[in-house]
Parts: C-alpha cells; structure tokens; sequence
C-alpha cells in the first residue's frame, strides 16, 4: 500500500491522540521503504531502515502507533520485551527468538490471506461434505426426492444456517499440537506438520454441530487448497522487506556499569546488536536476513538515558522522538474522537443490559480533569488512566444493571454526576498534593 506520509498519520490519528512526532517519524520509515522498493536491485542493497526510539511515559501510545502502523499496511508485526532477554537458561530467551516469532507472524499474516482467496471454493466443498453425512442421517425426509435434489437441497440449507445447530459424527484431521521447548531452546516443533510431511496424518470421527464442523472442513479445505511452500516463499519475504519488531521496555536493559545487574543488561544489548545490525537467522521456514527489517523501540526512560545504551546500539537507531504526557484535552479528544473511544466502549456494554449512557460535554471535560490531576499526583500511567477513572464512575451502573428484559433506561452522565461518585478519588489526589 503506497501511502504518503501524510495519509498514514491521518489513519493513525483515527485511533491515538496526538503525538504528532512519533507519528510523523514512523510514517516517514513507513513510505521510506516504499520508496526502497521503487529503487534499483543494487541501490536497494545500500538502503536500510532508519529505526527509531520512543521515549516517553506508558500509555501514551507507543505500542498503540507500532501495531497500528503494521495493521495499516498488513505488514508482519511483532511486539517483544527486551528483559525478555536477560535471564538466557533460567526464564528468558535467546534473542534470536524475536526474528523466528516474527517468521510465525507473517506465515499467519500471508495464510489468512490465501485462505480468503480460496474460502469460496473451500466453503462449496465442506459444504457438501456435510450435506453427504445429514443426508444419512435425514434419509427419511427426502421422499420422492431425486438424491441429487435433496443433497443440494441440504447444501442450500446448510449455506443458509438452518442446521447450524444439528449434531453430526464426522471424520476430521487429528493434529498433534506443536511441542514446545525449553526458553532459549529455539521455536515449538509443529509436531503435526512433522506427521504430515511423512503422510502419517491421521483422522479422528467427532460428534460436533453442524456450524462446527462447517468452519473445520473450510480450514481443512482451504489448507488443501494452499501451496505450502508459496505461502513461505512469500512469508519469508515479507518478514525480511516489511517486517516490524517493536522492542519494549529497553531502557530496562540500559546501563553502562561493570557490576551486578548492568553486567547482564549490557550482555543484553550487545546480544541484540547483531540482530539489529544485520544477520540472517535460521527458521523452520528457511533463513531470514535481518538487514531490511524495521525496529522500533521504546521505553519510559525515567532512572535511565538514551545515551546509557551502549553507543553501538544507539547508532542503529539513528531517529529519537519523545512522546509527551498527555494533557486534559488529549483526554478530552481520548474520550470523545477515536472510532474506539472508551466513551463508547461502556455504553455499548452497557447497551446489552437496556442502559442507554448518554455522556454529557461537562463530563467529559470533568473526566478528563480528574485522570490528568491522578497521573501528575501519583504515578504517570498515560491513557491508561482512564481505565480506572472510568471503571470507579460506572461501578455502581454496572452493578446494578442486569437483564435485558428491563425497558430501556436513559442515564445522562454529567459533572455533578462525576463528582459525586469520585469523591473519594478527588479527596485522595488532594491530600497526595501536601504529602512529600
């Protein structure tokens, strides 16, 4: 998808708030490597990512821009945490790892994908399959009936839903589930693709419904329908040329000193290096080379810097953009603009037990007040705030609502209302203002 800069931001902006330089970095080495594709074969050669750090406090939307950012252009995404790393052998993992779960993420990425392109073809043919197994069992309904006119009888019905809810035995795949290993022993082994590679695929009757079974012969279908290979081919790819690693949480791992935990922090990054750098990693896919792979990462920064990174480090991510703590009226904007927005979130749920919430402007601007004074007094959780502002508003409305066979209520929320029932919030922020 060859979108401008500028249009990437306006998508992004559909759904986080402000930020405008994190936004604008990420859509610039987004249309970069656009512009890459557009380049001769031994100019593409020299042009590599310019990755990028985020600074800034949680929950001002850091991950938020990197998943959407891939969502945008259907890229291969991966979101890990760099203290992932630093117990290799005990709890953690080698950091290989990210490269062969991002090869995971874009054979699912690209296997969604041509199972759309054949699930017209896949859906005729389960259909049938379980029109043969209801017609065994519906054989007395068919009466003068030619068996071919009540077989498409039965696919037209089940098509349509009318035997979602029918239980039938029928024979599907047995797979084994993938056997995993050790951390830092590599990725599972799929024991079921190891099964089916020697044709020792077995088959198993079940007694599920109709609407079931429906879905398992599509995937079956379909999978029969994929050349596996192709599907690699192409997962491999696009994991080397538009595959994003979002690396959490690195300022953990910052620190430039000899002893203690510095020592394992900076083995840490020095294990990362090369990835970031450029290597190529063997998967059970086949090999990956990381050179064209965009990563991103991001940490709070509070106790350490930027520059406590080791200098290799630093130099493979070239572009630094601080997000900044939000204010009232990005809360504002939070509440009321996103197409998700929180505001609309609760009264949908709310919506299911006849509770029409109806958010007044003086609510929303009181809401608003209240999560910036709690982040700027206690601890600076970002957006995340709102969670728990709103969780209190709402607690006694949720509890109290309860089947949908009341008539529909109208509940319009204002500042009174918000007061009112986070008074003991309020009163809290207040005394935290005196206590040093």
């Amino acid at each position: 998808m060859d979108l401008t800069p500028k249009q990437i931001v306006h998508e992004l902006n559909k759904y986080i708030i402000g930020q405008d330089e994190a936004k604008k970095a990420v859509a610039i080495a987004l249309r970069n490597r656009y512009r890459r594709s557009q380049l001769s074969p031994e100019l593409q050669y020299e042009v590599t990512p310019k990755n990028i750090i985020m600074k800034g406090p949680t929950g001002v939307g850091k991950t938020e821009i990197a998943r959407r950012l891939a969502k945008l252009v259907k890229a291969p995404f991966l979101k890990v945490e760099a203290t992932k790393y630093t117990e290799v052998g005990y709890v953690g993992r080698d950091v290989e790892s990210m490269v062969r779960d991002l090869a995971e993420s874009a054979i699912r990425l690209v296997k969604e994908e041509k199972m759309q392109e054949v699930s017209y073809k896949a859906t005729a043919v389960a259909e049938r399959r379980i029109a043969a197994v209801l017609a065994e069992s519906l054989k007395e309904e068919r009466g003068e009936m030619s068996k071919e006119v009540f077989t498409q009888n039965l696919v037209d019905g089940i098509h349509a839903g009318k035997y979602d809810n029918t239980v039938i035995e029928i024979e599907v795949a047995d797979m084994p589930k993938p056997l995993e290993l050790s951390p830092g022993q590599g990725a599972a082994i799929d024991l079921g693709s190891v099964f089916q590679g020697l044709g020792m695929n077995k088959r198993k009757k079940r007694r599920i419904s109709v609407k079931e079974a429906k879905n398992l012969l599509i995937s079956e279908e379909a999978d029969k329908l994929i050349d596996n290979d192709a599907v690699n081919a192409e997962a491999i790819r696009r994991a080397e040329n538009d595959g994003i690693i979002f690396i959490d949480e690195i300022d953990k791992i910052a620190g430039k000193g000899n002893q203690g935990a510095d020592v394992s922090r900076e083995g840490v990054q020095r294990d990362i290096l090369p990835i970031v750098e450029g290597c190529t990693v063997m998967t059970k896919y086949g090999p990956i080379k990381t050179d064209y792979i965009l990563f991103i990462a991001a940490g709070a920064f509070h106790v350490s810097k930027v520059e406590d990174l080791i200098p290799e480090l630093q130099g493979r991510f070239p572009v630094l953009v601080e997000l900044k703590s939000l204010t009232k009226q990005d809360f504002i904007n939070i509440l009321t603009q996103p197409q998700n927005a929180i505001t609309m979130q609760y009264a949908a749920l709310l919506s299911v037990d006849n509770i029409d919430l109806q958010f007044q402007p003086d609510a929303i601007e009181k809401i608003a007040e209240i999560a910036e004074d709690a982040n700027a007094t206690s601890e600076d959780i970002g957006a995340r705030r709102l969670h728990t502002v709103m969780e209190y508003l709402l607690e006694d409305i949720s509890y109290n609502a309860g089947g949908n066979d009341y008539p529909i209520v109208t509940l319009n929320i204002d500042a009174a209302y918000v007061e009112d029932h986070l008074s003991k919030m309020i009163k809290s922020r207040d005394m935290r203002k005196y206590i040093i």
